[in-house]
């Protein structure tokens, strides 16, 4: 996701990030800006972003959080290659779900950790840093091209696997409402070319929708944010004010609350079918219903969910739970910015609780999913059985 800064240029230097509300440093520039020129630090800054210390338990905050997210993810992708029970059209959506979380374990939190670093142990910043606004200071440095910006690749990953994330949570609770819903039709509805064409078309809308502020507007880049620590657009103000077309950034927020709304009622609806069907279950083993003479099913309903459908939709719901509740910062920080309000603290929370999701899938899978436990305990088990030679 991305948050606003307010930039301002002048003739003769680089652009210049103006302090507004709590924004942790005011990033000022030499008088005259050339090839050799470097940002400085002021001592303006927040509690959360200033001091040694507060560095350092931050850098060993990403650090274990990066660590987790490969960890975890490494562990969901071996069990769900190797397991056979697990290449299901469901199963595929997983491994898209676990392949996002990692990427942002090994390219987004690293970057962060790289520039943390960079910072403490230098006290200025990145050479690639000082160039990111060639976009309004090519002309006045004399043609001069600045250093490439990693944040031109790191902020589209980081939008782009959190549009992955929901838009597969989405997919997977489709999948699971079929199985409750219409279970003997669940074969031919879902096949696997099907899911596996769904997931490249999610992959590519979403990396689209994230290049989008780039792509569909002039009056944005792409900066590391010394609040959120992470690679972010920044708007580039126009007479002191917020580009028109600075109300693009709504489309991350509006993407993922209507695919996290549909998410929502489909779920609604497997629920109450799992909930009737449940009811009914319940009341035939009292005696208060009969079967109805066809043997159908439960209460005469011939289309009941299997038990690991509605432990699958259960899942799913947490999971998409959970991702709710760690956007909904972003969003709420989003939507302040787009008003003009810049959160310092606020921000760098907002932003690190949306990452530490991408470790909190496996930890769900272990509690919820009991075929994702056994394929766990047989992937550790594998290492120590015999060879099949030894074993007569």
């Amino acid at each position: 996701m991305t948050a606003l800064l307010h930039n301002v240029s002048g003739p003769g230097s680089t652009a210049v990030l103006l302090p507004i509300t709590d924004s942790p440093f005011n990033l000022t520039t030499a008088t005259q800006a050339g090839p050799g020129s470097s940002h400085s630090l002021a001592p303006l800054c927040t509690l959360c972003c200033c001091g040694f210390v507060n560095r350092t338990l931050a850098v060993v905050f990403m650090v274990s959080l990066a660590f987790a997210i490969v960890v975890g993810n490494v562990v969901t992708l071996t069990v769900f290659v190797q397991t056979r029970q697990s290449r299901t059209p469901q199963g595929y959506l997983k491994v898209s779900l676990a392949i996002a979380d990692m990427m942002v374990g090994v390219l987004v939190v690293p970057f962060s950790v790289y520039t943390e670093i960079s910072l403490m142990v230098t006290s200025s910043l990145p050479i690639w840093y000082q160039g990111s606004s060639t976009s309004l200071d090519s002309s006045s440095l004399g043609g001069i091209v600045s250093p490439w910006q990693p944040c031109l690749l790191i902020g589209p990953v980081f939008a782009g696997c959190t549009f992955v994330s929901i838009s597969t949570i989405f997919l997977m609770t489709l999948e699971r409402s079929v199985a409750i819903l219409w279970p003997l039709q669940k074969d031919a509805l879902v096949t696997r070319r099907r899911t596996l064409l769904l997931i490249l078309l999610s992959w590519g809308a979403s990396f689209l929708l994230a290049l989008a502020p780039l792509i569909f507007s002039s009056n944005f880049i792409l900066e590391y944010n010394e609040c959120s620590r992470m690679c972010n657009y920044t708007p580039l103000l126009l007479g002191g004010q917020l580009p028109p077309d600075a109300n693009i950034l709504l489309l991350f927020p509006t993407f993922d609350f209507t695919l996290l709304g549909g998410t929502l009622v489909v779920n609604i609806l497997s629920f109450t079918s799992i909930r009737r069907y449940s009811r009914k279950r319940k009341l035939l083993s009292e005696g208060s219903l009969s079967d109805g003479g066809g043997g159908g099913g439960v209460g005469g309903c011939p289309h009941r969910p299997s038990f690991s459908d509605i432990k699958a939709a259960k899942t799913i719901g947490i999971l998409t739970f959970a991702f709710t509740a760690s956007f909904s910062p972003i969003a709420v920080f989003v939507l302040g910015n787009v008003v003009g309000y810049t959160w310092c603290n606020f921000s760098f929370v907002a932003f690190w609780i949306l990452t530490g999701n991408s470790c909190c899938n496996v930890i769900i899978y272990s509690v919820w999913d009991h075929r994702f436990r056994k394929g766990v305990t047989l992937l550790f088990k594998r290492d120590h059985s015999p060879p099949h030679g030894e074993k007569s």
